[in-house]
């Protein structure tokens, strides 16, 4: 169908309701030449106090301080402590992704402002568990949760019983916060090297197509995916059985993917606080993923969607870029 002459042309159809700002930038750390300078001022950026990265690290240490079992109970294998783990992470997971979609989705708290993609979610739609979007969502991430306390419980028996080496800050303190700087970065790398393998042939067929369900997220959608993909999600935790560290990293670590899926997922970059701002918890990266489906399988963090040609940065380029890969993959089969 052409427009009728008689008439203006149209518009062009608006993909987004808010976009940060354009173009998207990948961290400088992989840049070559390197550029020291621009990395430490990205790293000192990235911890803004108010920023997520920052909000974790302050919840993983209350989290091990106040929340978390005695490890001298975790050396027998008891219903008990591990009850309490599942406890505090049910409450964790309902607190951060139901209470992002009751102020934004559900009372709208802040209208559309820094609302990415404005279609809402799916109602009567067959491809979702109870044809919901919302309650589909919030059983696969209620799944998801198990996994998160299974590998959570695992670590806290092998520390228990010196299968995997415990540091503190004043018998390493050098070590115990680089490691901090370094789990962000590993948590980039791990999951864009999950996360690609997930985009081939059967592994996506069977199991992260139930991811890619969500066209258009919200905070529910972060964990909403096969068992599967659960399980793969959290298994970088396996990386303190070889890499000594103390409990506040490996919370940390579990709450990038276990807090950090449904903040990311929000659908909006901004959660308003009073009149002064608010808290940036979207991802307008990785929204391009959902939105377009072959870009952006990784981070910020990690270069390898620049490197492989992967990389959206949020442009009416970055658009083209995508359609020209496409078109070129098409040809070759």
């Amino acid at each position: 169908m052409t427009d009728d002459p008689g008439l203006p042309p149209r518009a062009p159809r608006k993909v987004w309701n808010f976009t940060p700002n354009l173009p998207l930038q990948l961290a400088p750390y992989w840049d070559w030449p390197l550029r020291p300078l621009a990395s430490l001022l990205y790293l000192l950026r990235s911890w803004n106090p108010v920023g997520l990265r920052f909000l974790f690290l302050l919840g993983a240490v209350i989290t091990w301080t106040f929340f978390t079992p005695d490890l001298s109970r975790a050396k027998v294998i008891a219903f008990d402590w591990i009850a309490e783990v599942w406890l505090r992470n049910f409450v964790i997971l309902f607190s951060v992704a139901g209470g992002l979609h009751l102020l934004l989705w559900r009372w709208r708290s802040q209208g559309d402002q820094s609302r990415y993609d404005m279609r809402p979610m799916m109602t009567n739609a067959r491809a979702f568990t109870f044809n919901a979007q919302v309650w589909d969502n919030m059983l696969w991430s209620f799944v998801a949760m198990q996994f998160w306390t299974f590998w959570e419980c695992v670590i806290w028996y092998a520390y228990a019983n010196g299968h995997a080496t415990m540091i503190t800050f004043d018998s390493n303190p050098i070590w115990f916060v680089a490691l901090i700087v370094i789990i962000p970065i590993w948590a980039g790398f791990y999951f864009y090297s999950h996360h690609r393998l997930l985009h081939v042939g059967p592994l996506y067929k069977h199991v992260h197509s139930w991811h890619h369900r969500n066209i258009n997220t919200g905070p529910w959608s972060g964990l909403a995916m096969h068992p599967v993909e659960s399980f793969i999600l959290m298994t970088d935790t396996l990386l303190f059985l070889v890499v000594p560290a103390h409990p506040i990293h490996v919370i940390f670590l579990l709450f990038h993917h276990g807090v950090g899926a449904p903040t990311s997922h929000a659908g909006f970059e901004t959660v308003k606080v009073g009149k002064l701002g608010g808290v940036e918890v979207g991802d307008f990266f990785h929204q391009l993923h959902h939105r377009f489906f072959d870009c952006n399988y990784g981070t910020f963090e990690t270069p390898w969607d620049s490197w492989f040609g992967t990389f959206h940065d949020g442009t009416d380029a970055g658009n083209d870029l995508v359609k020209a890969r496409r078109r070129k993959i098409w040809q070759t089969k």
